[in-house]
């Protein structure tokens, strides 16, 4: 770490903490060339997830439309707002896990039915018609009937 009075390159680390928001680490540092101390802050570097749409259009994934779509599936539900926010940060904490930096909104949809279907049916039920796009009664009474067939 280049020294911020004198430029020199190297320097050693006198006290490391967890920083306010505990997302990053706070270093006291001391040059070795002119002793004097400064402060470093070190943040782990989270890349972009590109979601590929249907129709083949890319764009950031964007937590809080997750969290919409889980929001609408869930109105009326005994679903928590707490409960939403933590399925949307585990999806999004498998996303960057997995290092794909190009994500089918297929895959982040059905990770959302995934979770939502242990938690509330009726929620599981709405998102996945809005998701797989029921056209008709046919294709939503196939849906309920694997639910029931899964229990």
């Amino acid at each position: 770490m280049k020294c911020p009075f004198c430029g020199y390159l190297d320097s050693k680390v006198v006290d490391s903490r967890p920083a306010e928001d505990g997302t990053s680490i706070r270093r006291r540092r001391e040059c070795l060339e002119c002793h004097k101390r400064f402060t470093t802050f070190e943040i782990m570097e989270s890349l972009p997830v590109v979601v590929i749409k249907r129709d083949g259009s890319r764009q950031s994934f964007d937590r809080s439309k997750l969290l919409n779509g889980m929001i609408r599936a869930c109105e009326k539900r005994p679903v928590t707002f707490s409960t939403l926010e933590k399925i949307a940060e585990e999806i999004e904490q498998t996303l960057q896990n997995d290092m794909d930096r190009e994500v089918p909104s297929t895959r982040i949809g059905e990770m959302v039915m995934d979770r939502l279907k242990g938690i509330d049916e009726v929620a599981y039920v709405r998102f996945a018609s809005v998701y797989r796009q029921f056209k008709d009664i046919s294709t939503f009474m196939a849906e309920l009937s694997k639910l029931l067939e899964e229990k």
